[in-house]
């Protein structure tokens, strides 16, 4: 009886009402309202509808904190009576609506951009999928890249939570590797103004620097090192050569043009579904309608997100009976067609996938944008790493001093 019920009611044309959580403020603002761009991107390119059903965006704000994510998804879940949750976008907020998830067995929560390792490697949720890789994952390749430019030593500035901590993992497992040292890391508060004590604490004998901040944190971190006279070359995290970042609109942001850095895209990538999605993404979200000239992060993510909840309701015609078994197996087996890549999930429900290795380079319009220096495919969660050997980052996890 179950079965029959819940196929009649998928295909009877009901809505199936998808919550979609970003901070809309904070300092992360113009990056969750690029990926709130790259969700809806993935709706209208199936005209509004999945599987003969209609779907219904239900919108919720955060500004980066946990505390805050969740509440906002109590309001989407338990009021709203969403079926499916996509967001957050930042890493402390990923932990903490996993946590959540496994309160709420009845919905399918599908990550919308943030990348902190312990969201799918640290107790797990069964109803809990990511689909783009972490923030670790995102900077395989960078390490080498800084070794092969002749940085040796290296400082991190990063900001103080979880994403971060995966960042600066995903670099110096590679890079002390390699021989690489880093003899100073630089924890600042999300959020952060005044960036005068980090910047009085740069060695002399430091190569460069690897900045792992995002949104106005980079933006405010740039304008002071430049007006205090820095010239060290600079490494950057995924989130601080995001086009939110590249588009400010101020002298300061020419600092960043060689930055080598990496990530799950590359602006000037010229795989052909890549600029399709490009393409794609511009004719909706022109820059005078206040879109980049290139998908940010945040709106790639959240895309291949949301695109992976939609296929998946496709591929089980709709039918999310059962507490959505069918479609959470669909979800679980599933290879996503990204515009980077095939996709396929371990057994965390975490995305295997591609990282571009890249560099900062200013084009002919004077639009900021990243070159590709190398592609790295089928790259897991371990770094290619024993699971026994392996610990999640943190502060002091890796250390090479």
């Amino acid at each position: 009886m179950a079965a029959a019920l819940s196929t009649g009611w998928a295909q009877s044309g009901q809505p199936v009402k998808i919550g979609l959580l970003a901070t809309l403020e904070g300092p992360f603002a113009a990056g969750g309202a690029d990926g709130m761009r790259g969700a809806e991107l993935a709706v209208k390119q199936r005209n509004g509808t999945v599987a003969g059903r209609p779907v219904q965006i239900i919108k919720a704000s955060s500004d980066a904190k946990p505390d805050v994510a969740v509440n906002a998804a109590r309001k989407l879940v338990e009021q709203d009576k969403v079926d499916i949750l996509v967001g957050p976008l930042s890493g402390g907020e990923g932990i903490a609506i996993k946590d959540y998830s496994k309160t709420q067995p009845q919905v399918t929560f599908i990550n919308g951009g943030s990348g902190a390792q312990a969201t799918t490697l640290d107790n797990p949720s069964p109803n809990f999928f990511r689909f783009n890789t972490e923030g670790a994952q995102w900077m395989v390749g960078l390490g080498d890249a800084a070794l092969k430019k002749g940085y040796k030593r290296v400082m991190v500035i990063a900001e103080d939570y979880a994403f971060p901590y995966s960042q600066v993992q995903g670099f110096m497992t590679e890079f002390c590797k390699g021989g690489g040292k880093v003899p100073v890391k630089a924890w600042v508060p999300l959020g952060g103004k005044d960036y005068s004590s980090v910047i009085a604490r740069i060695p002399k004998d430091v190569d460069a620097l690897l900045l792992v901040l995002g949104g106005a944190d980079a933006v405010n971190f740039l304008n002071q090192y430049e007006s205090a006279g820095g010239d060290k070359p600079l490494l950057g995290g995924s989130i601080t050569v995001s086009q939110d970042v590249l588009n400010y609109r101020g002298k300061k942001r020419d600092s960043l043009v060689g930055t080598l850095s990496a990530g799950p895209l590359a602006d000037a990538y010229d795989g052909k579904e890549w600029k399709a999605f490009v393409e794609d993404y511009k004719k909706n979200y022109p820059v005078s309608a206040g879109g980049y000239p290139s998908p940010s992060l945040f709106a790639y993510v959240y895309y291949v997100n949301m695109k992976a909840a939609l296929d998946g309701l496709e591929a089980v015609k709709g039918d999310l009976g059962n507490n959505h078994a069918k479609y959470r197996e669909a979800l679980a087996k599933m290879t996503l067609k990204t515009p980077n890549g095939d996709v396929k999930l371990d057994e965390n429900r975490q995305a295997i996938g591609t990282t571009f290795v890249t560099e900062v380079v200013k084009d002919a319009q004077g639009n900021l944008h990243n070159k590709v220096l190398r592609k790295v495919d089928n790259v897991n969660q371990l770094l290619g790493m024993n699971k026994a050997d392996f610990k999640i980052g943190s502060r002091d996890v890796p250390n090479c001093p």
